[in-house]
């Protein structure tokens, strides 16, 4: 018996399905198996009753596909870290705005003061953003203000991105801060495709232009990316930042299928992950003779 989104077809005869469009596609869904898949004829489903003729055939294929579709859709915004994937991704974007504006009132306040070029490079881009507020008029005091605002509002953003985080990635921002979970998450497409990376793939999330620097010109591969920010990583030794992130990166890959098929905090976990954690930081820092800090 061979089984089609309109019928089950057996010894030339064909039992029509009921339901609408999206049960019909949810059958499809269903029996469909590439490896033995044999395309239906849409003369056979006119037979079993399921279509009048060649267009009607067509129509509620399409009526199915749609159905189909809609619901995939659904399925997909509807999951804990759509809402995250969001907020992380319109962080990101203000940060680069942020910066770019900063740029430009920089460029456009050493017009109007050419002896500032110097000054600027070592002081804090919001100290320099509220100088160029109070000491310019016109346009660019408002711009200034303006960025003043937008960062406001970034850091307001970033403190809901942490909270969220910690609710939908409860274990891995347990580990390595609610912020840098949520960029994991966002670099790797979502909390379903960061719980099938490998450890390895973790590690080097983030550092995408020097991983295709490595493949290219076989320069020295990247050791990590956005677990940099971690302490145990940017605080230890040079030479053994690799071995940390690895570390690291070993117990978030577990961490983040702690979050995605259970979606609660495992304290027994937890605990265990951080003192390996803590233990290849201080046995490293140790080895070269650098302490980390706590």
């Amino acid at each position: 018996m061979r089984s089609y989104w309109f019928g089950d077809v057996e010894d030339g005869r064909c039992t029509p399905s009921g339901g609408d469009a999206l049960a019909k596609s949810d059958r499809a869904r269903s029996i469909t198996s590439m490896d033995s898949y044999v395309p239906p004829d849409w003369e056979l489903a006119v037979a079993c009753g399921a279509c009048r003729d060649r267009a009607d055939y067509i129509q509620k294929l399409r009526e199915i596909c749609f159905a189909a579709a809609e619901r995939d859709i659904r399925e997909q915004y509807s999951g804990k870290d759509a809402e995250l994937l969001q907020m992380v991704r319109t962080l990101d974007e203000m940060d680069t705005v942020i910066n770019l504006l900063t740029e430009r009132a920089v460029e456009w306040y050493q017009l109007r003061h050419p002896t500032f070029t110097r000054k600027y490079r070592k002081t804090p881009a919001h100290i320099l953003v509220k100088n160029i507020r109070e000491k310019s008029r016109g346009a660019l005091s408002f711009v200034a203000g303006e960025i003043e605002r937008l960062s406001v509002t970034r850091t307001e953003l970033a403190k809901a991105v942490s909270g969220r985080a910690n609710d939908v990635m409860p274990n891995t921002s347990a580990l390595i801060g609610g912020l840098v979970a949520a960029r994991l998450m966002s670099h790797a497409g979502g909390l379903s495709d960061l719980s099938r990376m490998p450890a390895s793939a973790i590690q080097v999330l983030g550092a995408r232009t020097a991983l295709f620097a490595h493949l290219r010109t076989k320069s020295p591969s990247p050791k990590h990316g956005i677990i940099f920010q971690h302490r145990r990583v940017h605080n230890a030794p040079r030479e053994c930042r690799g071995k940390v992130a690895r570390v690291l990166a070993g117990k978030l890959a577990i961490a983040a299928r702690i979050d995605h098929y259970r979606g609660v905090a495992d304290p027994v976990f937890l605990e265990s992950a951080q003192a390996r954690i803590d233990l290849t930081g201080s046995v490293t820092g140790q080895v070269t003779g650098k302490g980390n800090e706590p």
